[in-house]
């Protein structure tokens, strides 16, 4: 026996919004049928709201079919499709800033030349800072496509000096992208400074304008009663010249009455002189120009030569030195042991240079006050590493390679070490590091026969020591003998905001100690 049940429901679709995507249902097709007698009923869709209605028999004979749901866009194809450009990236090479004092640098010598493929890691340009001479690498992989700052040429620290292309085909593209942004600045200069020289005419007018946008002070008789406001010097002198406070007009700030306009509306002489009138960019110009030319002129035959970066960062640092108070102590250390040690380590590669390093840096070991530093003027620093910097001379200027851990580096390590940073110093190859960790440093002219002589104190740093020359000197024993002794004479300049005059005293009785003791150097 078969049993027919008549089913009716209905579906609601509320259309999708997907920003730019509006989905429309196009057809929809059901069939659910289990009998030849079932049929399937469509109405039309609207936009807002659509209603599907199905009538069915079902009986128990087995489902044909279910069809399918059709969705459709009503956008063009063509109008999914997202057009992705990859451009291009020109990168730039920029100047480094190879160390903390460094504000400009100079162009040795490019390694590489316009066009030559790069990798990653690959020296490209060899750059002057103010202490070395580095080979600068590339980050990315390349091509040089243009050199914008050349050999023997200086730019700012972060300024780009070079250009690098993705690919060959774009080396042209990106050069003359360049040679566009060298030509630009290069017109528009002169036209600025004629600009500021030569300030342009106003328009020409019917009747002149006034010199001065404010109108002058003028007696003025108010409409209705108004508060005067005068300060109470001009009060005074109103009352003293007999001048009516009320019909002035002041000029100060708000409207206020000051002595001036009183002076100006009794017909005397102000008595303070009006400022001097602002002079023009021409007049300034010119005013400079005087003052350079007031300077003494050169001597007959000679030149002037500019500093290089290493001169101009050894100027910049003396002249910041000036900045801190400073105090000088000097102490006789007799030398005797120290000679005959030197002589009998000399073969061995041992440097006095060293020596005189390992005495200073087991010194500041036992007095850690005179290895601080104060940088802001506000505190100070106790540095837990004890660095000796050496001053050393090199080819038109100065620079204090480093000596690391100088207390705990044994005499041969540190000869060692010393050898290797004097020949990076004078082939300008130190890296930074090698030069600017100095927390002592130590400046010896005694191979010159220099006797005593002054250091001055680098900035960041507590103390310099300054050795001279190791001389046979007659000394006066406790008991009153005479006796013929090697001596040579120490001076240390200190940073009299950290560092005080028993502090000093204190480790150049140590550092002395030491020397005239010297077995416990080699230990």
């Amino acid at each position: 026996r078969s049993t027919n049940f008549d089913l009716v429901f209905s579906v609601h679709f509320t259309p999708l919004n997907l920003s730019d995507l509006s989905l429309s249902l196009i057809h929809r097709e059901a069939t659910m049928a289990v009998s030849s007698s079932s049929f399937l009923s469509t109405p039309s869709l609207s936009n807002s709201k659509s209603t599907i209605s199905f009538a069915s028999s079902v009986s128990p004979t087995p489902i044909p079919s279910l069809r399918r749901v059709i969705f459709r866009s009503s956008i063009p194809t063509s109008s999914h499709r997202r057009v992705m450009t990859v451009r291009s990236k020109i990168r730039e090479i920029f100047m480094p800033a190879l160390s903390s004092t460094m504000t400009e640098g100079k162009i040795v010598s490019w390694i590489k030349t316009e066009g030559e493929k790069l990798a990653k890691g690959e020296s490209v340009v060899v750059v002057e800072s103010d202490k070395a001479d580095m080979d600068v690498e590339t980050f990315y992989d390349g091509y040089l496509a243009a050199i914008v700052v050349g050999e023997g040429e200086t730019a700012p620290v972060g300024a780009a000096i070079g250009l690098l292309a993705e690919t060959e085909a774009e080396i042209e593209e990106v050069k003359s992208k360049a040679a566009s942004k060298s030509s630009s600045p290069s017109a528009s200069p002169p036209a600025v400074s004629a600009e500021a020289v030569v300030p342009s005419p106003p328009p020409a007018t019917s009747s002149p304008a006034p010199a001065i946008a404010q109108p002058a002070p003028v007696a003025t008789v108010p409409d209705g009663p108004r508060r005067t406001i005068a300060t109470p010097y001009a009060k005074k002198l109103a009352k003293q010249h007999k001048v009516d406070i009320e019909s002035i007009a002041g000029t100060g700030p708000n409207g206020r009455i000051t002595a001036s306009d009183v002076e100006a509306a009794a017909g005397i002489a102000p008595s303070v002189a009006p400022p001097p009138p602002a002079a023009s960019p021409a007049t300034a110009t010119a005013t400079a120009k005087a003052t350079t030319t007031n300077l003494p002129p050169l001597l007959p035959d000679s030149s002037v030569v500019p500093f290089t970066t290493m001169q101009s960062a050894v100027s910049k640092n003396m002249i910041e030195s000036l900045s801190v108070p400073t105090f000088r102590v000097g102490y006789p250390v007799n030398t005797d042991a120290l000679d005959a040690l030197y002589e009998k380590v000399k073969p061995k590669g041992v440097t006095m240079t060293a020596l005189l390093a390992k005495a200073a840096g087991m010194a500041l070991a036992q007095h850690p006050v005179v290895n601080a530093s104060c940088k802001d003027g506000k505190s100070f620093t106790y540095n837990s590493n004890v660095n000796v910097a050496v001053a050393v001379a090199i080819n038109g200027g100065l620079i204090t390679p480093v000596l690391p851990d100088a207390d705990k580096l044994d005499l041969y390590s540190l000869s060692r070490k010393w050898k290797e940073l004097v020949e990076k110093a004078r082939s300008k190859q130190l890296q930074p590091h090698e030069y600017n960790s100095g927390t002592f440093t130590l400046s010896n002219l005694g191979m010159f026969g220099v006797d005593r002589f002054d250091a001055i104190l680098p900035p960041g740093q507590g103390a310099i020591m300054a050795v001279g020359a190791s001389k046979p000197t007659v000394v006066a024993d406790k008991s009153g003998f005479f006796s013929v002794k090697s001596q040579m004479l120490v001076n240390v300049t200190a940073d009299h905001r950290i560092v005080y005059g028993a502090d000093l005293a204190a480790f150049l009785q140590t550092f002395a100690k030491i020397l005239e003791n010297p077995d416990c150097l080699t230990l």
